[in-house]
């Protein structure tokens, strides 16, 4: 553990934003996931709605700075891919 206070404030700071990444990561992941169950299922207008749902958390994700650009660029190609492959 730092013993500077200015070193300590850094450690509550970094735990503070780990844990807002945390949650913005797990909803897109959900999001993601939804989008893939139904093309899975071949649900083609449940996973067109769903596609931008998807996408907007995605960009919300990079957007905050827990996902690299790249990353959510192709997470969005993809999941394009999959609904449009229906």
């Amino acid at each position: 553990m730092p013993n500077i206070k200015s070193a300590k404030k850094r450690v509550r700071l970094n735990d503070d934003a780990r844990s807002l990444n945390a949650a913005f990561k797990s909803d897109m992941r959900t999001a993601v996931k939804r989008v893939e169950k139904l093309v899975e299922s071949k649900d083609v207008e449940s996973a067109k709605e769903a596609l931008p749902t998807a996408v907007k958390k995605i960009d919300k994700a990079v957007q905050r700075g827990a996902l690299p650009q790249n990353n959510g660029d192709r997470k969005k190609s993809r999941l394009t891919k999959l609904v449009n492959a229906l």
